[in-house]
């Protein structure tokens, strides 16, 4: 493996965990978010990762090997449900029977995850500052 497929690997892993947060912060931002309908209502929104392997790289000998990179191949929207509506006919959003739904939100988890993707997002950034240095001393070591 070349320090240029680190790149690749650490870059894929880092964009993907930016998608990931941007998902928690909308959904943390629209947990109080209310519809009359749960077609109205805020989506809860989830990014699903895919593993994409880029079998074009070739090493020096020739043969090729596979690098893989993860890609987010859809954001999955979850629909409001009738467990998540509440009675509140003073709402505005209110439905005619007085019931308003909001999306099925578990800001703790929701925490949890924003922790999981900001470690791993920081984890790739380092990656590649670490092979940045390792390729500078490499040119280094000639003179």
């Amino acid at each position: 493996m070349s320090l240029s497929d680190v790149f690749t690997i650490a870059g894929s892993a880092a964009t993907a965990q930016t998608i990931r947060l941007n998902t928690i912060a909308s959904n943390m931002a629209n947990a109080e978010s209310a519809g009359a309908t749960p077609d109205e209502a805020y989506k809860v929104r989830k990014p699903v990762f895919s593993l994409v392997f880029d079998d074009q790289l070739r090493s020096m000998d020739g043969p090729s090997r596979p690098v893989a990179k993860v890609t987010v191949s859809e954001i999955m929207e979850i629909e409001a449900s009738d467990e998540d509506r509440r009675y509140m006919p003073d709402h505005p959003g209110a439905d005619a029977e007085g019931y308003v739904f909001f999306p099925k939100i578990n800001m703790i988890g929701e925490m949890a995850d924003m922790m999981s993707a900001s470690r791993s997002y920081q984890s790739s950034v380092e990656l590649m500052s670490t092979a940045k240095k390792m390729q500078q001393r490499l040119l280094t070591l000639g003179q």
